[in-house]
């Protein structure tokens, strides 16, 4: 059974969702980074989201554009963060996904990019201004693979699309819960139990709900409806309130994290 697959089997086994952690590789430092992602993993989320940092993260607010930049400014590279990921892998089953931009899959070809991430441990991948008309190509590649594919859905996605993006995607389903970018808000999305209603509509796979959910109490809401929580501008947030302490971040970002997958409980 794929890792995704199965992380997302256990959550609804115990009456959950389960929990995506983002971060972005490399952020602030390399070695730091890997202390932040083994804290993540100690503090019990489900499913590790790898940022591969890119020069134009246009989907991305500004604390995980600025999280990219100090990624990029310290020297990290896909290929790094193909290293960070083998050491991940080396202590942890963890399922792992690579939250990409389209350049840095095609440049040195699909093919390559798939085969290096399944070698290095990755499960599946989630490219972000790549639409499911463009995506047949990283589809195959994943497939062959044995990796899976993540596909975007927004509350400004018609029916008309719904079959052919969820037809596009094999891990699951992420619905971003708002317009805009990513980054912290004070509430969650309104009309969010109906848009997963209609999104179920065309998929069988879980659907994890992102954007804009900042606090337990916020995992704990989507929790009643979704099959799964994504949080990431907050935890980032958390690495840039402690640059001038690096080593206060895994602390820090695993007293947080546990605090917010005590929310996703149904009960």
């Amino acid at each position: 059974m794929y890792r995704i697959a199965a992380a997302f089997a256990l959550a609804k086994k115990e009456n959950r969702a389960a929990f995506v952690a983002y971060l972005c590789a490399g952020d602030p430092d390399f070695d730091t980074s890997l202390a932040a992602c083994r804290a993540m993993i100690a503090s019990g989320v489900d499913i590790l989201e790898l940022g591969i940092p890119f020069s134009d993260p246009l989907a991305d607010g500004l604390t995980n554009q600025l999280a990219s930049q100090r990624a990029l400014e310290s020297g990290v590279s896909p290929a790094r963060v193909l290293e960070l990921v083998r050491k991940i892998r080396a202590e942890s089953e963890i399922p792992i996904v690579f939250y990409a931009y389209y350049n840095l899959v095609f440049c040195n070809g699909v093919e390559t990019f798939v085969r290096a991430a399944r070698a290095a441990g990755v499960d599946g991948m989630l490219t972000l201004d790549l639409p499911p008309e463009e995506a047949a190509e990283l589809g195959a590649a994943a497939r062959a693979a044995g990796r899976d594919t993540v596909a975007l859905v927004a509350p400004t996605t018609p029916d008309s699309r719904l079959a052919a993006i969820a037809a596009s995607a094999t891990g699951f389903i992420y619905y971003v819960s708002r317009e805009g970018v990513t980054g912290v808000r004070d509430q969650i999305a309104v009309g969010i139990a109906g848009a997963l209603e209609r999104i179920r509509r065309y998929t069988s796979l879980p659907i994890a709900v992102g954007f804009g959910i900042s606090t337990r109490q916020h995992v704990h809401e989507i929790a009643a409806a979704a099959d799964g929580v994504v949080v990431g501008s907050a935890l980032v947030g958390i690495i840039q309130r402690h640059l001038d302490d690096r080593a206060r971040i895994a602390p820090a970002l695993a007293e947080s994290a546990a605090d917010l997958v005590a929310g996703t409980g149904r009960g």
